[in-house]
């Protein structure tokens, strides 16, 4: 990890044209998994908090998690793997993908940083060409999910906190790039936003376009 650069990705609705936290728990709904009556409500709701910086993570990640561990690895490996083709690459906008590339051939260190879990991002980040993600861990026993969180939720001001961990444990800091970028659409990552040398919003929501127009911070579209 010898780049002198940083460049951080928020993942839904930044390098997606969507949001696959979302789109996981409707799949799953189409596939007749989840039930549509339970379900669908429930993951609209919370979708709706996240947009307006409401989201209780906790009681979304009790919701979000709960399916994963009632059913057998293989399996949810074997529907993510439909997820992605039907899903997943439909959302992956050309221009983000330029974008990651830019930073790549660049040789800086680049990484995805978002709060949805690693079980639905890991493989978007490899179909991105990014080798590091920080996302939401999940508690693993035996070989099979529980269904509950471990460690720190990649979410809000637990992004900051997973970003100086993963830093840390290769005795690093942001002091340590002589740049530092993360790119995000979303209020919900003000906390991170703040912290690099150079925060842009991407297809902002309204919070944060009047947040960066405030503050003087690139605002771009990769739509």
């Amino acid at each position: 990890m010898a780049a002198t650069e940083l460049a951080l990705f928020d993942l839904d609705n930044t390098l997606l044209s969507g949001d696959s936290d979302y789109e996981w728990a409707q799949f799953l709904i189409e596939r007749g998994v989840l039930e549509r009556s339970q379900y669908e409500a429930r993951n609209d709701r919370f979708f709706r908090q996240y947009q307006t910086g409401e989201l209780d993570i906790g009681e979304f990640l009790e919701f979000q998690l709960a399916p994963l561990a009632r059913h057998p690895r293989e399996q949810l490996d074997e529907w993510h793997g439909e997820f992605m083709r039907t899903k997943v690459r439909p959302m992956i906008r050309p221009k983000a993908r330029e974008l990651v590339r830019k930073h790549l051939e660049e040789g800086h260190l680049c990484a995805i940083v978002t709060s949805t879990n690693a079980f639905i991002t890991a493989p978007i980040a490899r179909e991105l060409g990014v080798d590091h993600l920080l996302a939401t861990e999940l508690e693993v026993k035996d070989g099979e999910f529980t269904g509950r969180p471990r460690g720190t939720p990649s979410f809000r001001e637990g992004k900051v906190t997973r970003l100086f961990e993963w830093l840390g444990a290769h005795a690093l800091s942001l002091a340590s790039f002589s740049a530092s970028w993360f790119y995000s659409d979303s209020q919900n990552d003000l906390p991170l936003l703040e912290r690099v040398s150079h925060p842009v919003a991407v297809d902002p929501d309204n919070i944060l376009r009047g947040e960066a127009q405030a503050r003087g911070w690139q605002i771009i579209s990769l739509e």
